[in-house]
């Protein structure tokens, strides 16, 4: 403001200069004129070289400004001093980039970089042993080209990227990759890709093992309980001491037998897909003949069962393995709920699920369980499991059954209230919802 200020009397001293001396010349408009049209050829002159120092580019900008006085000179310094700090920031900010990138070629995970327009920005020196990048050429081409798989394609354009996808590595099909997906920035995506080949082939080898070592054992004990079973048919012919024996041996024998039943089970689940050829399931029916059976077999408990589910739901799937999932979530509700307990067993439409519930006032679950309750053999109460004849693979073999109908189960507890389990299926499921009521 002060510089300013400065101009303007400076300006006027020399217009009233001009005009004394062309007052006394006698020649007043002509003075001032000339006066102005030098003024105005001075501020065109400074603007000139103000353009021409800007011209020459970035790099020659490190030269001190053009000399100048008044205002010019302070628009100089002070174009001069932004210089400078735009260049101290962009060395600021062109370091922390060089270090981001020292430091993601050093992983041996590939990082990916892609702008909004879906094409490859940047990439690492591992994304190139991996997945073949080359750099220039593969720059600002679409990633979907590249990687030419449609579980890829699908997984990148729905950006539903709360999960991995695990695909071969294009060109060699005997690599499995780790693909995840995060947004960023205006509709960016940074991708990081990581080779799990070791793991998958671990992992396989363990529900190879599974399988086999739970084949081989269904023989030798199928024998051992055919015998236990015959013994248990005359056990009042054996002497006293050994009739708890060989009772507590039968009741071991069977769960040894449920154990190997759910391994197989799941071993199964694990290695096949579901056909494409699949059920049309009527909920209401399926949920009535799951609470018939149930109530059957805790008939001694006096449970009520109630099902709520609007007639006409038919989704579409495995009708025996969903028949598995939502008797195995009824029989724990009835199981772990006190004699006269109430379990509902609800279906329902949501925005974008089919929810089937099985909801229990039984003993409920702490929270720090909750979370562990779907792994393998995981037991709340190792004791009380074993009391009451649980595998502890009942939920897992629920998850696995629900993941290969691409849903999930939600868990909620609260202890002293009960449980609710929530069977999850998307809406893609959904085939009809028949307005005419179907038949108990």
């Amino acid at each position: 403001m002060q510089n300013w200020q400065n101009e303007i009397k400076r300006l006027l001293i020399i217009l009233v200069t001009v005009a004394v001396i062309g007052a006394l010349l006698g020649q007043l408009a002509v003075t001032l004129l000339l006066a102005l049209v030098t003024y105005c050829a001075y501020n065109l002159f400074q603007l000139r070289r103000m353009y021409q120092w800007l011209a020459q580019g970035p790099s020659s900008n490190k030269s001190a400004p053009p000399e100048s006085i008044g205002l010019w000179g302070d628009i100089f310094d002070g174009i001069y001093r932004l210089q400078k700090q735009e260049r101290k920031a962009s060395a600021y900010l062109e370091g922390i980039i060089n270090k981001a990138q020292e430091s993601s070629a050093a992983l041996e995970m590939a990082v990916i970089v892609i702008d909004k327009q879906n094409n490859l920005d940047w990439w690492n020196r591992a994304s190139e042993g991996m997945l073949g990048l080359k750099y220039p050429q593969d720059r600002n081409l679409a990633v979907t080209n590249l990687i030419r798989d449609p579980r890829f394609a699908e997984y990148f354009n729905t950006e539903n990227y709360d999960e991995p996808l695990k695909i071969n590595a294009p060109g060699d099909s005997s690599k499995v990759l780790e693909f995840q997906i995060a947004l960023f920035g205006a509709h960016e995506r940074l991708m990081i890709v990581r080779d799990v080949t070791q793991f998958h082939r671990l992992e396989s080898m363990r529900k190879d093992f599974v399988g086999n070592v739970s084949h081989e054992l269904g023989t030798p004990i199928t024998v051992i309980k055919g015998y236990l079973e015959a013994i248990m048919d005359n056990i009042d012919s054996l002497d006293e001491k050994w009739r708890k024996p060989m009772k507590q041996m039968h009741q071991q024998s069977n769960r040894m037998e449920s154990i190997v039943r759910d391994l197989l089970l799941l071993s199964s689940l694990e290695t096949r897909t579901l056909g494409k050829q699949q059920d049309e399931i009527a909920l209401s029916p399926l949920l009535f003949e799951i609470k018939n059976d149930t109530q059957s077999i805790f008939e001694k408990r006096a449970h009520e069962f109630i099902i709520d589910c609007p007639a006409g739901i038919v989704v579409k799937g495995a009708r025996s393995e969903l028949y598995s999932a939502i008797s195995n979530l009824a029989v724990n509700a009835a199981k772990y709920t006190p004699e006269n307990g109430v379990v509902v067993i609800k279906a329902s439409q949501s925005k974008q699920t089919i929810d089937i519930e099985v909801i229990d006032n039984g003993i409920g679950i702490e929270a720090e369980h909750i979370p562990r309750l779907t792994e393998r053999f995981y037991r709340v109460d190792s004791s009380r499991s074993s009391e009451t004849g649980g595998t502890g693979l009942g939920l897992a073999i629920v998850k696995h059954i629900l993941a290969r109908h691409d849903g999930e189960l939600d868990i909620s507890s609260e202890i002293g209230q009960g449980s609710t389990f929530n069977c999850k299926l998307p809406l893609a499921r959904l085939i009809s919802q028949r307005a005419k009521e179907e038949e108990e």
